[in-house]
């Protein structure tokens, strides 16, 4: 990374980026010459990364105060007491402040959200840790026999500390992220493999990564065919181009290069202070659930499944019964005026029941708002020569098929609250792998059917990551990753997000 005024060549200290976490490339050998830490370069980095966590740590504790005291408030309203000041209001509570920062600090800081931009967790992660704050605090005050005028307290700090900390969080990455652009901050990045693997991995790379703009400085592949890049050389040229050229990130298509290949392209980069980053394929994804058999000619390695069983499936159901329960209930008013709308709009039923395929590659019935006329079901073969989705989709930006209110529900998704229905039922959960209709399913290949050793979900990465603008491999692939690394905040962090990919209606038709 680095700015517009940076110099470029061997041996050079590049003029530093500034804003958080901007950090400064050194170009000479890593494993060479002066002690890490006395570095300049690297004592900038730190400097600018001590800089960052104070930030953060004083607008956390500053959305830890403002949460804490606006419960109090509310714990006043409720109880139809006098509006008080800061100061009767905090005359007991301040007693706890200095233990709640301290348990706050360590908690977010083992929660990585103090790691660097790109790495550092949402809304999704913040909440989950105020709620252990929570609890390590309540357990703690049990056992020192304080007494509790209210248990009520607790959870709604969580739930004001979780609005103001992920506001303040927010506004820091959109500032310094606005800042890092003003000041022409880049990422100059080279990649590396061959012709459509590096026009691919241009695409979805985009312009950038968490608020720096990306400028791709060219390519190393073995032919210019299909290459939308400059082509700065070939493999072997590779310590060559490294040493002309600004790079601050090497890309790799791991499947282009064999390992003794791989193994030196990473000891050239290293040698000159180059970060080194692989666009794994979907059997990367496959390899972090193996396990080693033993007692074989050869080492072997078995694939586990990544079926949800014991605590996990208990806690992930339990999540999904809970949060379905409530959206139902609490947005009654709006289904029924969305049912009231799809019924005036055309003649048929409220709602559709699609054929889709779910666990285990077995039909179930997927119900939505009914979206289309009713005889749309019969116009799909006249409409497949328009298809305008990767693989075995079927999508049509301006289909004719669809409704004027079904327009308006596809675009904000609320053609798919009825799914909730299945998930009560037990035929899908909140968040996992999309079920497909029939027609597409009959079209995938072989590896894709992994997607059905769980339930499938009325959300997933699918939706927050570009939905309808993703190829289907790409989209298999986000499966993949989520098979891989579930967690219950993943699943909480998937939620959150996709309210705004459906606000902004990103990809949805």
């Amino acid at each position: 990374m680095a700015t517009r005024t940076s110099q470029r060549g061997r041996g050079r200290i590049p003029a530093p980026a500034a804003g958080d976490d901007a950090p400064v490339r050194v170009v000479s050998d890593i494993r060479a010459g002066a002690p890490f830490l006395l570095r300049r370069a690297q004592l900038l980095v730190a400097a600018r990364r001590l800089a960052s966590i104070t930030v953060l740590v004083c607008l956390d504790l500053a959305g830890l105060v403002l949460g804490l005291y606006a419960a109090l408030v509310a714990r006043e309203l409720y109880y139809g007491r006098e509006p008080v000041l800061w100061g009767v209001l905090w005359r007991v509570e301040t007693d706890w402040l200095p233990f709640l920062t301290l348990v706050t600090v360590l908690v977010f800081s083992q929660a990585h959200l103090y790691d660097e931009r790109e790495r550092r967790p949402g809304f999704g992660r913040v909440l989950s840790s105020l709620i252990l704050v929570a609890l390590i605090t309540l357990a703690f005050a049990i056992g020192t026999g304080h007494e509790f005028s209210t248990y009520g307290l607790a959870p709604t700090a969580v739930v004001f500390c979780t609005l103001t900390i992920a506001g303040f969080r927010a506004s820091y990455e959109l500032v310094t992220s606005e800042t890092l652009r003003a000041l022409g901050t880049k990422r100059y990045a080279l990649l590396a493999g061959s012709g459509e693997n590096i026009a691919h991995l241009r695409s979805a790379l985009g312009s950038g990564r968490s608020g720096i703009d990306y400028e791709f400085v060219g390519a190393v592949a073995p032919s210019p065919d299909g290459v939308n890049l400059p082509v700065l050389g070939n493999v072997r040229d590779l310590p060559a181009v490294l040493d002309r050229e600004r790079v601050d990130e090497l890309i790799l298509t791991d499947s282009d290069f064999r390992d003794r290949e791989l193994l030196e392209i990473v000891d050239a980069a290293h040698r000159r202070g180059v970060e080194v980053r692989i666009a794994p394929k979907a059997t990367e994804l496959l390899t972090q659930r193996v396990e080693f058999v033993p007692g074989q000619g050869m080492p072997l390695f078995e694939l586990r499944p990544p079926a949800f069983v014991g605590m996990d499936w208990v806690v992930k159901r339990a999540f999904d019964l809970v949060v379905s329960s409530l959206v139902l209930v609490v947005g009654l008013p709006l289904w029924l005026a969305i049912a009231a709308a799809v019924k005036l709009n055309s003649r048929g039923p409220v709602f559709f029941r699609d054929r889709r395929v779910g666990l285990g590659e077995q039909e179930f019935g997927m119900v939505k708002f009914r979206t289309m006329y009713a005889d749309a079901a019969g116009l799909q073969a006249e409409l497949e020569a328009s298809n305008e989705a990767d693989g075995p989709l079927f999508k049509i930006r301006e289909d004719p098929r669809v409704t004027s209110v079904g327009a308006f529900l596809r675009r904000f998704s609320l053609d798919e609250i009825p799914q909730l229905w299945n998930v009560l039922r037990g035929e899908m959960s909140l968040v996992g792998p999309r079920p497909l209709p029939l027609r597409d399913y009959e079209q995938l290949e072989p590896w894709h059917r992994k997607r059905y050793l769980v339930l499938p979900g009325v959300t997933g990465l699918w939706q927050i990551s570009g939905r309808s603008n993703l190829g289907f491999d790409d989209l298999v692939r986000l499966d993949f990753f989520y098979l891989e690394n579930w967690s219950v905040w993943l699943d909480i962090s998937i939620l959150a997000k996709t309210l705004p990919a459906v606000v902004t209606g990103r990809g949805a038709y």
